[in-house]
């Protein structure tokens, strides 16, 4: 097959580039041979033998949308462009093929899972894309960007770099800030027994600080009894899972539970992440042959709906600015958080206008499922492809939009810019803090 030869394909990117160069014939049907019948069998051939190339899943990718109904963007062609190929040729491709694979499904599919709900078969489609960068990440072709994200997992057991000392430093810093505040505002660091274990992404210490602060101050105003780690095991993030390096994606993850395991709490309450709770719910166990995950997890939005609607937090004010969400793909189409997400913006927002489409049929931030990680080489195509997003939120007239994910507050800033939409992105927290009341209204 030849690949058209678009803008795209013209990226300079040395983790697609070099690698490549390092490939044998050999090496290449080895691992597609392993991948295709040793990690993946009947479902695999059952989504093979059931398609039928009908194309009904197209208008469902933001990506075929935003780029005028390109055909080469379709997710069914996506797939034909790679895995069918694979399959076909039993793994006997070159260098070059594996690169353009590699470009398709690390930065034009964000594995987002819209497309499979109109699909009249209901075939996985992101599982057939991350076979596909499973086989890449085997033969060591990923974008640099984001396997510097995984070799930082590795190494650091997070995805930025922080180092344990930095980790405990920001804990210290934010409980002070915090206490500007709210003076009696802790961070219990390994508190055995602890009702709740709180767990975050590696950018919260890194560059979103004020987030560990916030929550802080929730956790005191709902009289919550809880804790935090001092060592490795703190990062729920996992770039490791869409990177294709399933067996550091595997080691994170019971790091993370052996951590909360450790401190005997009763549950895991994680922040506002959507691909986290993915990877430590769903992906990271079953890699793990674990049924179900050791120890409760609740994602934010679903604490956030449990303390207003139960009245441990009583809102003082509403927040005036006029609102809109975006409802991420792993937290709403995959774990069904969507009227929660409403209830909650409906309790602290004075005007709040909804997307159309909206809740499971909302479109993806074009950031999640690692393409965001893929870099600054990527970002023009990765802002191409979610025209359709831009034209979306631009429709609601709204000043703010509400993000409860990292990658989705990151795409959307980078929608926000590209589009020149002028608008402002926030976490839930952010606002909460904001519109609560709290236990003690003097300064720290």
């Amino acid at each position: 097959m030849k690949f058209k030869k678009t803008p795209e394909s013209l990226v300079k990117d040395p983790g697609l580039d070099e690698t490549i160069k390092n490939l044998t014939p050999e090496r290449i049907v080895q691992v597609v041979n392993r991948v295709l019948t040793k990690e993946n069998s009947a479902r695999l051939q059952a989504y093979l033998d059931t398609c039928v190339h009908c194309g009904l899943c197209a208008d469902a990718c933001h990506t075929y949308v935003s780029r005028d109904k390109d055909p080469l963007f379709a997710p069914v062609s996506k797939v034909r462009q790679t895995l069918w190929e694979l399959v076909r040729r039993k793994g006997n491709v070159d260098g070059e093929f594996i690169r353009n694979a590699a470009r398709i499904a690390f930065t034009e599919c964000g594995v987002c899972r819209r497309c499979s709900m109109y699909c009249p078969f209901g075939i996985d489609m992101a599982y057939l894309l991350l076979i596909v960068r499973r086989i890449c990440s085997l033969l060591g072709v990923v974008p640099v960007y984001l396997q510097d994200t995984t070799n930082s997992h590795s190494v650091t057991s997070n995805q930025m770099w922080v180092q344990q000392d930095e980790w405990i430093d920001t804990l210290q810093w934010q409980e002070e800030e915090a206490q500007a505040e709210l003076s009696t505002v802790r961070i219990p660091l390994e508190k055995e027994g602890a009702d709740v274990m709180y767990s975050v992404i590696a950018p919260e210490p890194k560059i979103l600080a004020q987030l560990l602060g916030n929550m802080a101050i929730i956790f005191k105003a709902a009289g919550e009894d809880w804790t935090m780690p001092a060592t490795d095991g703190w990062d729920n993030s996992n770039m490791a899972m869409y990177s294709g390096d399933f067996e550091i994606m595997g080691r994170v993850e019971r790091l993370h539970w052996e951590t909360a395991a450790r401190l005997k709490v009763k549950k895991i309450i994680m922040g506002e992440c959507g691909h986290a709770f993915r990877g430590a719910v769903y992906d990271g166990p079953r890699w793990l042959s674990w049924q179900y995950p050791p120890i409760p997890m609740i994602h934010a939005i679903e604490y956030y709906y449990d303390l207003i609607s139960s009245g441990r937090i009583k809102i003082k004010q509403k927040y005036q600015e006029h609102v809109t969400i975006q409802d991420p793909c792993n937290t709403v189409r995959g774990r069904g958080l969507g009227d929660k997400l409403r209830y909650i913006v409906d309790a602290l927002c004075e005007k709040f206008t909804d997307v159309d489409p909206k809740q499971e049929h909302n479109y993806c931030c074009a950031a999640g499922g690692g393409v965001i990680n893929c870099g600054p080489p990527w970002k023009r195509s990765r802002m191409l492809s979610n025209r359709v997003k831009a034209e979306q939120l631009g429709k609601t007239g709204a000043d703010v939009i509400i993000t409860p994910c990292h990658n989705c507050h990151s795409g959307i800033e980078d929608i926000i810019g590209f589009y020149n939409l002028g608008m402002h992105v926030k976490f839930i927290n952010e606002i909460l803090v904001e519109c609560m009341e709290k236990p003690e209204e003097s300064e720290g």
